[in-house]
């Protein structure tokens, strides 16, 4: 039986509607927090290999660039789309859905698994949702790593400051045996900027705020979204708009 796309996208929107949009962002102010929206098909039409968000980030954040994949440090990153969401894999897929990247990052949980491990509280969730990381806290007993079903923290096996090529002396190098991730960007939001990776978009694919901003409202309520495994439990806040 054949399925054209609009059809297809039809179904799936109602699906990631009934999955994924229930309730968290629609109860107003008892649901406060900062989430981050992807819109893929803009993503899609920046220029080919466009990775200009990544590079922003890890500059941003003295992320090293080390050589062998094993030590590899990320913090921002493009998975192919059927593995960020192997279930939405079915016949009559979009080639050019089925067939693309998506930048993933650390989702910011409502309901975080890293941060229940975690034995000295060296990860955590603030009040405005942010899941935060305090390296100087960590022990690198990597509980995290194991608990974060999106593969979306990374340990320091070497020193990373020598595969710094710049060093942004406002914001801090890590440490061998330390883990780190994406954190929102909070020193910049604590000065008024948006996040690194939103702000150098060419193709404006990223809009960030707090949950119940009109702007983000506006997204989620017109848009199909999917998360990342929502059927885990753990909600997390950055949406994809496929």
């Amino acid at each position: 039986m054949s399925c054209s796309r609009r059809t297809f996208l039809a179904g799936l929107g109602g699906m990631a509607l009934a999955g994924s949009l229930a309730p968290p962002w629609a109860r107003g102010s008892e649901s406060r927090r900062l989430a981050l929206v992807v819109d893929l098909n803009r993503c899609r039409g920046a220029r080919p290999g466009c990775d200009l968000c990544r590079q922003a980030c890890h500059s941003a954040h003295n992320v090293p660039s080390i050589p062998d994949p094993a030590h590899e440090i990320k913090w921002i990153w493009d998975e192919e789309f059927p593995r960020v969401f192997p279930t939405e894999v079915r016949p009559g897929l979009p080639p050019e859905i089925g067939t693309s990247t998506v930048p993933v990052l650390c989702n910011h949980c409502a309901n975080p698994p890293c941060v229940r491990v975690c034995p000295t509280g060296a990860t955590f969730v603030k009040p405005n949702g942010i899941v935060g990381m305090d390296e100087h806290r960590c022990i690198g007993c990597r509980y995290c790593m194991s608990a974060c079903p999106y593969g979306s923290r990374s340990f320091n096996f070497v020193d990373p400051r020598p595969f710094l090529r710049t060093t942004n002396t406002d914001y801090p190098t890590r440490t061998r045996g330390v883990v780190e991730k994406c954190t929102f960007c909070e020193e910049r939001l604590a000065s008024g900027k948006r996040p690194a990776c939103v702000e150098a978009c060419p193709a404006q694919a990223m809009t960030f705020g707090d949950i119940g901003d009109p702007a983000i409202q506006e997204r989620l309520a017109s848009s199909r979204i999917l998360r990342r495994r929502p059927e885990l439990g753990t909600s997390p806040y950055v949406f994809y708009i496929l």
